[in-house]
């Protein structure tokens, strides 16, 4: 492991042996395989080792330390210990198994991975669970638990020092940075899959989107500061920029506790920028000791800077990303806006579109929520939902609902569209309920990935000095978003 560089090591499950070989031999640009056996109905090491085209980690996980082995723990062990006389690179015994030291003594150690899950939280004495296990003799200890937040996930990501052979792993959403900067934190290696554990990558994003091989000590860190993060596709477009233009960096999804939590993690990473998304776009600005007019006017601002001095600036790119899409479609000065929400994002649109010139409303289930937005922009008014007939010629939806997979969900289910232009914010699917019934209705219609592409480019541009392309941005999120729909992953929200 050199300057923070970490291998891969893709996990493969499968129900048969033969199916398992294929699943096998199909990782390519991982650096070790973990063959899991647990999940195959008759598992055989030898079959599972044979012909083997790179190092692999022989597994057999029992249920309760989230596997799926159904025999009996004898069986488990015979199986351990065949993959230990066989000559697999690695097996992984965990610290609570009866049998584990059978296995480290098979082997004195070496090549044992001695393991240990928490799959309810990161649990209080891990910094001496960690020292037991390692006095234990095994080449690798491996401690994964789930982190409910970015400074629960560092907790786990820095146990163990200098060239202790370890891997560290936050579980879920919230450790996704301990699984891409793993070797900045010292691990040897870590996981990339299909969902076998919480918040696991697949190996293609891992070495394509993230491009884990290559992040080193000198790779400057940005992310999305947001809860619930896991829907952005951010990533996938700042990732895309950093590859095309040659920028050693990589862009992470970054699901906080709350502020604090979140500066927390940035300065223990060093991080170098952040888009922000709800619900932080608001709070966010009282941590920042400068900021642009339009973040200083509306009072949310949804990028951030980092100085040399660790002090953040900040900037709205929200507004002119919103304002982009229209140019050309729609004259803004006296026509009459409805903006339905009451978030970041709905103050950005009432902001943008008052500027030009319309006479805008916000509509949102809560009053005085409506009545927050509409005071940043004077001249506003504040409304229920929904609009009244005939009220609109645009009508601008900020809210998350008809977000993949709710998307039957709509801001606005019984219309009526009698106005000109609907412009729904939320980019997956790329055609809302929303913008469907309000095509078939005769208005025009603007998607939600116009404005998010748009408002990505000038962050980067604000990062880096150079602005990306956006045809790239797009293309990238696309993917992503088309990637996304073959899965089954849980609600999402817009960014």
């Amino acid at each position: 492991m050199i300057e923070g560089r970490t291998r891969l090591c893709a996990t493969v499950t499968a129900q048969t042996m033969s199916e398992l070989r294929v699943r096998r031999d199909a990782q390519l640009g991982a650096d070790l395989v973990e063959l899991r056996l647990d999940a195959v109905s008759r598992p055989e090491v030898a079959g599972a080792l044979a012909d083997r085209r790179q190092a692999v980690v022989v597994t057999c996980r029992p249920p309760w330390e989230g596997g799926a082995f159904a025999g009996s723990e004898e069986e488990r062990r015979e199986i351990l210990l065949e993959a230990c006389r066989l000559g697999a690179e690695y097996v992984d015994v965990e610290h609570r198994a009866e049998f584990a030291d059978d296995v480290l003594a098979a082997r004195h150690g070496r090549g044992v991975v001695l393991s240990f899950h928490a799959f309810d939280g990161v649990p209080a004495d891990l910094q001496a669970r960690y020292r037991a296990m390692r006095g234990t003799g095994a080449e690798v200890v491996k401690i994964a638990a789930a982190a409910g937040s970015l400074s629960e996930s560092l907790r786990v990501a820095a146990l163990g020092t200098g060239e202790e052979p370890r891997v560290l792993i936050g579980m879920g959403t919230a450790g996704i940075p301990s699984r891409v900067l793993a070797g900045r934190f010292g691990s040897c290696w870590t996981y990339a899959g299909d969902g076998v554990a919480p918040g696991q990558i697949d190996l293609d994003r891992m070495r394509r989107q993230f491009r884990v091989n290559e992040i080193s000590d000198r790779t400057a860190v940005y992310g999305v500061l947001g809860a619930p993060i896991g829907h952005s596709v951010s990533p996938a477009m700042h990732n895309a920029g950093f590859r095309a233009g040659g920028i050693d960096a990589v862009y992470l999804p970054l699901e906080a506790g709350g502020v604090d939590d979140f500066l927390t993690f940035a300065r223990a990473v060093g991080l170098r920028g952040a888009s922000v998304t709800a619900p932080f776009k608001e709070a966010i600005a009282a941590h920042v000791v400068e900021q642009d007019a339009t973040s200083r006017a509306i009072g949310a601002l949804n990028t951030l800077r980092r100085f040399d001095n660790g002090r953040w600036e900040g900037l709205n790119t929200d507004v002119p990303g919103l304002l982009a899409p229209l140019a050309g479609r729609m004259r803004l000065t006296g026509a009459r806006a409805t903006v339905l929400g009451a978030g970041g994002v709905a103050r950005a649109a009432a902001f943008a579109l008052r500027g030009e010139g319309a006479s805008v409303t916000v509509c949102a289930r809560r009053p005085a929520r409506a009545a927050g937005v509409a005071a940043v922009a004077p001249g506003t008014v504040a409304a229920p939902m929904p609009p009244q007939p005939g009220s609109w010629d645009l009508l601008v939806n900020t809210t998350p609902l008809g977000t993949w997979p709710e998307v039957e969900r709509s801001p606005l289910p019984d219309g009526p569209f009698d106005g000109r232009l609907v412009y729904d914010l939320v980019y997956n699917p790329r055609e809302t309920r929303l913008l469907a019934e309000a095509g078939r209705a005769g208005c025009g219609t603007i998607g939600g990935l116009d404005m998010l592409v748009a408002q990505a480019v000038r962050q980067f541009a604000w990062w880096t000095g150079e602005t990306p392309s956006a045809d790239l941005f797009r293309q990238a999120a696309e993917e992503e978003i088309d990637r996304r729909s073959r899965r089954s992953p849980p609600a999402e929200r817009p960014v």
